[in-house]
């Protein structure tokens, strides 16, 4: 999907509905603004349900202040102005109440960008201020913001309000936004666990290198088979799931499906994940990419299992925010609490940050038949199956498993099954 075509009104439709359909907004709450190549700024409108929101519902505001449509535009207009009028880069404004990034600005503090490396790539200029409290609408509120949003600053946290991202356009804020929302879920999470780990300096200079897709030599001779059309189809199906159930994000989320002995297919770099089409996916043969098409960072990760396992069809390096809080602390993930979870998921061992992205061979050597699932230290869970369909039920029962037993926490202690009871688990699903 192509949002530079649509027009502002759409736009701002289009991102609200995500927004709000994912949890990250109220009916009432959070704005969205969009200027234009001729000055006039797209804001939505103040008091109209955000979940029901049109186009003919969108408000412009024109360069000498005519207001224009059906309603009375938000009462946050004057720091969107006043934004987009100092920062002439910006162009699209985010301000929205998520629940995570909420808590953190009534405690008044900044979530940590230092976590993850997706946080740390978008924070490694800049980082996030905090604007001192005023009345929602005032312009004491837009003095305070104005002050925060320096040069080359895109996120200002609202002590006891929410968050205001700016961008180029209103995708980029978009996925700003949602990054830096689930980096709040997550460490939230991780603190009910253990103490969030910071990546190393060692960490940061390999996060440096994978920040684009490797170079792979083109080759322009792909002509798809019926079989991988299917799978293309089938798997742009599976990502908007994995989406939608908050196991990926808009840009993070990768997944892989084995075509041949010298192809398989995969997951564009930088697409947005919720709208992606069978043409967007990139095959891979013998090492070289599929002409004009950029595949995932983690492309040569997905080489390396292929080629080491030829009963593995399927990958996916997933993001998902309780898994994620096990990757990010020193917390055990114990799949030996619930049968299923023993089951599909068997135990998982964590790699290194630093070992899993440096050597992808060291993956790639730790999966196997009773390993099917790998996590990454401040990076991702890995799952693996011989189709698409096992490779996505082993992301769901990771995350639904972790959800369990951060809620445990809150309970009392864990109850292992007992190694009696894994052996019977054993012999009666025939595992190794």
């Amino acid at each position: 999907m192509n949002f530079e075509m649509m027009h502002p009104s759409e736009q701002i439709v289009k991102i609200m509905n995500r927004i709000y359909r994912y949890g990250m907004t109220t009916t009432s709450g959070g704005n969205l603004s969009i200027m234009d190549d001729r000055g006039d700024i797209y804001i939505t409108p103040s008091g109209i349900d955000k979940g029901s929101l049109t186009e003919s519902d969108i408000m412009r505001i024109t360069p000498d202040g005519e207001i224009i449509g059906r309603h009375k535009p938000s009462i946050e207009l004057p720091f969107h102005s006043a934004i987009m009028r100092s920062r002439p880069g910006v162009k699209a404004v985010l301000h929205a109440h998520p629940p995570a990034l909420v808590a953190f600005s009534i405690v008044r503090q900044n979530p940590k960008t230092d976590i993850t490396t997706e946080l740390y790539r978008l924070y490694e200029r800049g980082g996030i201020k905090m604007a001192k409290y005023e009345i929602p609408g005032s312009e004491l509120l837009g003095d305070r913001i104005l002050e925060a949003f320096e040069r080359d600053v895109n996120t200002v946290m609202l002590e006891n309000h929410g968050v205001i991202i700016t961008a180029e356009n209103i995708f980029e804020a978009f996925k700003i936004f949602e990054t830096l929302e689930f980096g709040a879920r997550l460490e939230i999470n991780a603190r009910l666990l253990g103490k969030p780990q910071s990546l190393t300096d060692k960490d940061y200079e390999v996060a440096k290198n994978t920040q684009t897709p490797p170079e792979l030599k083109d080759y322009d001779d792909h002509i798809p088979s019926s079989y991988e059309k299917q799978e293309r189809r089938q798997m742009c199906r599976y990502v908007e799931r994995a989406y939608k159930q908050r196991l990926f994000s808009s840009t993070q989320g990768t997944y892989s499906r084995r075509i041949d002995n010298e192809t398989f297919i995969i997951t564009p770099f930088d697409k947005d994940r919720m709208y992606l089409e069978p043409d967007d996916i990139v095959a891979i043969k013998n090492g070289c990419r599929e002409k004009g098409k950029n595949p995932s960072r983690s492309v040569q990760l997905h080489m390396e299992i292929y080629k080491k396992h030829p009963d593995i069809n399927s990958v996916i390096i997933a993001y998902p925010p309780n898994v994620m809080a096990f990757a990010i602390t020193d917390a055990e993930f114990d799949s030996r609490t619930i049968p299923e979870s023993y089951i599909m998921l068997r135990d998982i061992p964590k790699i290194s940050f630093d070992e899993a992205y440096s050597k992808p061979e060291t993956v790639a050597n730790t999966i196997d038949s009773s390993t099917p699932v790998v996590m990454v230290s401040n990076s991702c869970i890995i799952t693996t199956g011989d189709s698409m369909l096992k490779a996505f039920d082993r992301l769901e029962v990771a995350e639904f498993s972790a959800k369990a037993l951060i809620f445990t926490k809150q309970l009392g202690d864990i109850v292992r099954i007992n190694e009696k009871q894994v052996e019977e688990i054993n012999k009666s699903f025939n595992l190794n």
